[in-house]
């Protein structure tokens, strides 16, 4: 007879990559079940319980709010995702808003690319200056900050 093996919280946390403290907070807010106890009280976690938190942290990493995550903890393993219609379209629309924040950082750093390109760091957000506005120059203790701060991005 096989015996499932059983972790500490030390060592679930190592395993899963979660924090003690945020495995704990999990099972007092009841994304986890209450964790089984040895007899000096510490606490026991089993396999299961390690998917379970990995699939919390994959779906926390996507910025997913914790109680949206209740309804996918309720779901087996193994189970079709065609008889959860309503779980699919939630991740679909969750994929959706990612992308989209994906798209909106992506302007952001080609934004900041042009920038460093031009070697000018005020302006329009499109790269065009003003019609009627004075350019005023970048003083050397100006330049000198990007400079420090460019050298400090490059190993």
């Amino acid at each position: 007879m096989k015996t499932e093996l059983a972790y500490t919280i030390k060592q679930t946390a190592d395993q899963t990559g979660v924090s003690e403290d945020t495995i704990r907070y999990y099972e007092k807010i009841a994304l986890l079940p209450r964790a089984e106890r040895r007899d000096n009280g510490h606490r026991v976690y089993r396999e299961e319980d390690l998917r379970t938190i990995r699939l919390l942290s994959c779906l926390k990493k996507t910025g997913m709010p914790l109680e949206e995550m209740r309804p996918f903890l309720a779901v087996s393993v193994d189970a079709d995702p065609a008889d959860y219609p309503e779980l699919v379209a939630h991740l679909k629309s969750h994929r959706e808003n990612i992308v989209n924040q994906i798209a909106s950082l992506q302007q952001v750093v080609d934004f900041i690319d042009i920038k460093l390109a031009q070697g000018r760091y005020r302006g329009e957000c499109d790269g065009e200056e003003r019609e009627g506005t004075k350019k005023k120059p970048v003083s050397p203790m100006e330049m000198s900050h990007f400079s420090a701060a460019s050298k400090q991005g490059k190993s």
